[in-house]
């Protein structure tokens, strides 16, 4: 597990993110959420899993502060989103990297856009970065030279640079292949547990959401919200191949296939 603040058992660390009787609709459109209630500890690694429509990108668009609930509260580390919006790491489905910038600058933009630091430390922090990341050796090749995946990891290292307590993440590896996609999840376990952040992350994938999470958190079609949360307790680290084929791995992949069947079944 990644390192987390100590406190007294007898005051509980305060949550990294929560969302409390949250409404929000859609100008015209049906509501999506209704009450809405989530918190989330630091340090953990939440998954949300869900059929497609029921606000897993929405959610993430309220933690971020990029849309505003219609009522209830938003608040990251104890602070409500709204008006300003919180310092975090966002990785988006596609890597949005700005094809006029190299590997080198596309991660030095998070910084200037976070942190005022003299044009020096900004190139010696991206390069860090891109180390943890593998691609120090590309800092200088444009983005249209890297495949689909090592452009998903400068994207990382992008988000990750400016040291934010809480990354947001939707769906990043859903356009690789298979072998891509399994290396990014690890590769994504291995900077969670040494930078300790907290983590709410978006997939379709149940394999996924067993293999990356603490914690995976159903969504039911809108406007119900949270259908069910799974704990998963299993050993950390933990590499693909050798984590699905352990029998509770495979216990909670079945458990999440049902939740999913029943939340994606149309009421006769």
């Amino acid at each position: 597990m990644p390192n987390a603040p100590h406190h007294s058992p007898s005051r509980p660390a305060p949550a990294a993110l929560s969302l409390s009787d949250v409404d929000f609709s859609y100008a015209g459109a049906q509501t999506v959420f209704q009450g809405l209630k989530l918190a989330v500890s630091p340090g953990e690694f939440v998954v949300l899993l869900g059929p497609s429509g029921c606000g897993k990108s929405t959610l993430l668009n309220l933690l971020s502060g990029f849309m505003a609930p219609d009522r209830g509260a938003v608040r990251v580390n104890a602070h409500e989103v709204y008006p300003e919006m919180p310092e975090l790491g966002y990785v988006f489905q596609a890597p949005q990297l700005f094809p006029w910038l190299n590997v080198l600058d596309n991660v030095r933009f998070g910084l200037k856009m976070v942190a005022a630091l003299p044009a020096g430390e900004q190139v010696a922090k991206a390069m860090h970065y891109l180390r943890l990341v593998g691609l120090d050796d590309a800092a200088h090749k444009w983005p249209h030279q890297l495949s689909g995946g090592m452009r998903q990891r400068v994207s990382l290292a992008r988000a990750l640079a400016p040291e934010p307590s809480l990354l947001l993440a939707d769906e990043p590896f859903a356009a690789l292949d298979v072998m891509s996609r399994r290396h990014m999840n690890e590769e994504l376990l291995r900077l969670w547990s040494e930078l300790g952040q907290t983590v709410v992350f978006v997939t379709h994938d149940i394999d996924e959401a067993v293999f990356l999470a603490d914690r995976v958190v159903v969504l039911g079609r809108a406007p119900q919200g949270i259908d069910s949360e799974l704990h998963i307790d299993l050993p950390r680290p933990r590499r693909v191949l050798q984590t699905s084929r352990l029998p509770r791995f495979l216990e909670y992949r079945d458990h999440l296939l049902d939740r999913i069947d029943h939340v994606t079944r149309i009421p006769a």
